[in-house]
């Protein structure tokens, strides 16, 4: 009977600790679109999210800026890594979560996100649906996508994955639907979305 007890506790033991390592402040799962396809995570995608969420952990408001692409003047982070608006997402409230999180990590902050170069009237935020907040420009929620590796890429433009496209984002809030100019570099216009 004591092993029977123990062998309980022991399970019950085990189930918390899963439950609790298999979630994230910026990847809480919830269901995920049922049209899209799940992507397959690599460790690259992993870090890549883990680092987008950098200013959520360490406490620091996020920052959003305009840098120069071979898309145009875009939007970028405080680190100059990209970020994308997604098509599914209507107003503030985000369509993407669980495993859609994980391939394209929310921009969220810890306080009042700041603008470098922007109208401050279109950066605010929302709440998304793991209690984490998200920054949104001109009511569009903000992404990184998780491929990109380092600053200034942009291998998440004109992706179609989890049901709709993915876009790098003006200055003036809307999507960028051109394609990178002829001399971009081959990440630069990736249209794969990783199998997505």
């Amino acid at each position: 009977m004591n092993r029977v007890i123990t062998l309980a506790v022991g399970m019950a033991a085990v189930a918390v600790c899963v439950s609790g390592c298999s979630s994230s402040s910026t990847t809480s799962s919830s269901t995920p679109n049922p049209s899209a396809s799940t992507p397959t995570t690599t460790a690259g995608s992993a870090s890549a999210a883990a680092s987008s969420s950098a200013s959520a952990s360490t406490g620091s408001a996020a920052t959003v800026k305009t840098a120069s692409s071979p898309l145009g003047q875009i939007l970028v982070d405080g680190s100059g890594r990209t970020l994308y608006l997604f098509k599914a997402d209507t107003g503030t409230t985000s369509t993407c979560n669980g495993a859609c999180a994980q391939a394209w990590p929310p921009l969220t902050t810890t306080g009042t996100p700041h603008s470098s170069g922007l109208s401050s009237s279109l950066v605010a935020t929302t709440a998304r649906s793991d209690n984490s907040t998200q920054v949104t420009f001109n009511g569009h929620p903000l992404y990184y996508f998780a491929e990109d590796k380092k600053p200034g890429e942009t291998n998440g433009q004109d992706v179609s994955a989890f049901g709709n496209s993915w876009y790098v984002v003006s200055p003036s809030g809307d999507a960028v639907t051109s394609e990178a100019s002829a001399s971009a570099s081959p990440s630069a216009s990736s249209k794969s979305g990783n199998g997505y």
